[in-house]
């Protein structure tokens, strides 16, 4: 890939070549899709976001979903990213897109290597808020989420989901 941000078609082939499901790609795409809706929102309030990043992203945050379903598939999913020398934006993206982020001390229960596994930039959140807003490809509310979260004693998740959507809401109501 050259570092450069791969388009539409060519992050699907990236999926397909790495033998990611069809219904995996078709949550890509959802998830893409509902990233891009709230890019634009932040466009309008003047963000400078990155909307080919965006795309990119979401496109492929799960790609690590070719080799496990557990929270793992986001290592899986980096290191093919660096594979395929993607860049390392669109890397972040899906390192950093699980539970809202992983803490330092979860990644290291996770024997995951050290690293920041919070999402940082304006394009890694909208990205990883889009993707919690997502079930298989149907939208479902936050709350919803967040739910699901605690049912599976997963609180900390929960929080950082809800923190997440109240960032992300609080800029947009700027």
């Amino acid at each position: 890939m050259n570092n450069q941000l791969p388009n539409r078609e060519q992050a699907i082939e990236i999926l397909q070549k790495n033998s990611c499901s069809p219904k995996v790609i078709t949550h890509c795409q959802a998830v893409a899709s509902l990233a891009l809706e709230i890019a634009e929102e932040f466009k309008t309030k003047n963000y400078p976001v990155n909307l080919t990043l965006i795309e990119a992203g979401a496109l492929l945050h799960d790609l690590g979903r070719s080799k496990n379903h557990s929270v793992n598939h986001a290592i899986e999913g980096m290191k093919l990213a660096q594979t395929e020398k993607l860049p390392d934006t669109v890397v972040c993206i899906i390192k950093r897109h699980v539970g809202a982020g992983i803490t330092a001390e979860e990644a290291d229960k996770l024997n995951w290597p050290k690293d920041n596994y919070i999402p940082q930039t304006l394009e890694e959140k909208i990205v990883c808020y889009a993707d919690k807003c997502i079930s298989g490809n149907d939208r479902i509310s936050v709350e919803t989420t967040i739910k699901q979260l605690h049912d599976q004693k997963l609180d900390d998740a929960a929080e950082r989901v809800r923190k997440l959507y109240n960032e992300i809401t609080n800029l947009l109501e700027r």
